[in-house]
């Protein structure tokens, strides 16, 4: 505990504050504010459930939210950098949702409560020739973010008070390691498990064989004070890549498998496993995949990943965030296609439509779900500070069978501007 004291002040030190410092020279003083570049996000959205429950618990819940990053990532000094980042989200309107904390239980959940915060800072090191150190609160996202990411879907971010460390120096490798001591979840700081304090660490390494495969090899230790059932140790594989088919069409995919056992104060003693195969085909604006995912589950304790971007897995519903004890089969298959050549006031958009089949590992039906969105970015006219205007509509639409779940239909309408 001494040792996580002190690691959490220099956190706090590190991310608080890059400012020039007696003895730097003028010119890099110049060059850590005149080579930076600030940054930001307007993001709106409005967010509709129809979720069957028992009484007196509401079928519907509407929320309108407004998130907004701004940010300042200073130019390199001595082959230091830094980044400050705030963000802030708002509920506009009516409050007619459930956000985990304004006391509306009798609501469905919209998980995007008001909260300001601290969101990125953090100060880094590059002296190691392909290496760079990292100290401070920052989002990590590794891989395809099943085990650790940043969850940008929600308006507030999951980040991470860490240490964490790059290395590229290798042609074609890459190895990440990293020291986790509180995550600041999607709740926000009013939320009982709004920040988890963890004692956590973990390795990534991948090599590029070439374009056809690329292999990932990975180690997750997470120790969750507050939420021991949730500590665990995951080792596992992962192998990606792309070929052409033919001149037009190129064929991807990717496979996983990982074991998953119990790690510090978790009260139950398992070993579950994970597998996920999912190979896809595009051309001519089409792609069009598949995918088969497992986690296992014994009927007591499940393969679980609490700190994954838990909405890009299992269906946009978010019916399965904690994996069942029963464990969890998805069985899904997905099309999407690019408009091009229309109209520009068309041209890139995506179409997508995606079906999940669910089951337990060993026993149970949990349902099915259609998932269907629309989304485009449009250039904004050169000399103004804004990059792109982004549109998106979602919609998901879960049928139940099993117990406890329950017929679930949700609606996102969304707007954002970066800059």
């Amino acid at each position: 505990m001494a040792l996580k004291a002190v690691l959490a002040g220099c956190l706090i030190g590190a991310g608080v504050s890059f400012f020039p410092l007696p003895g730097f020279a003028e010119s890099g003083a110049e060059q850590i504010l005149t080579q930076g570049k600030f940054f930001g996000e307007l993001r709106y959205r409005h967010e509709f459930v129809d979720q069957e429950g028992p009484a007196p618990m509401k079928d519907e819940a509407r929320a309108n939210t407004l998130r907004a990053n701004v940010g300042f990532e200073t130019g390199k000094y001595e082959n230091f950098q830094a980044l400050v980042e705030a963000q802030f989200v708002q509920s506009i309107g009516a409050r007619d949702f459930n956000d985990t904390v304004n006391g509306k239980g009798n609501f469905p959940i919209v998980a995007d409560p008001d909260n300001q915060e601290l969101n990125q800072a953090w100060l880094s090191w590059s002296g190691i020739r392909g290496g760079e150190f990292k100290l401070g609160r920052q989002g990590i996202n590794l891989d395809n973010e099943r085990f650790i990411g940043t969850v940008n879907w929600r308006q507030n971010d999951q980040t991470f008070d860490s240490i964490l460390f790059n290395y590229t120096g290798l042609e074609n490798a890459a190895f990440s390691s990293g020291y986790i001591l509180n995550v600041n979840r999607v709740f926000g700081d009013d939320h009982p498990a709004g920040d988890l304090d963890t004692d956590s660490h973990f390795v990534n390494a991948s090599y590029r064989v070439a374009d056809w495969l690329k292999l990932s090899g990975y180690g997750y230790w997470f120790d969750f004070e507050e939420l021991p059932a949730r500590s665990s140790k995951t080792m596992g594989l992962r192998a990606t890549g792309q070929a052409p088919l033919t001149k037009e069409w190129t064929v991807s995919y990717e496979a996983e498998a990982a074991h998953q056992s119990d790690f510090a104060d978790n009260p139950v003693s398992y070993d579950e496993q994970y597998y996920h195969v999912s190979p896809s085909v595009s051309g001519y604006g089409w792609t069009f995949g598949a995918g088969y995912e497992v986690l296992g589950g014994n009927g007591t304790a499940a393969f679980q990943t609490p700190l994954a971007t838990l909405h890009k897995f299992n269906g946009w519903a978010d019916k399965f965030l904690d994996t069942p004890a029963a464990g969890l089969e998805d069985s899904y298959a997905s099309v999407s296609y690019k408009l091009s050549g229309i109209h520009e006031a068309v041209d890139g958009t995506t179409v997508t439509a995606v079906y999940h089949d669910f089951s337990g590992d060993k026993k149970g039906d949990f349902g099915s779900e259609i998932d269907f969105s629309v989304g485009k970015s449009f250039a904004l006219p050169e000399g103004l500070p804004l990059d792109k205007l982004n549109v998106l509509a979602k919609y998901a639409d879960y049928q139940a069978q099993d117990a406890p779940y329950t017929d679930t239909q949700k609606v996102w309408l969304q707007i954002g501007i970066n800059f």
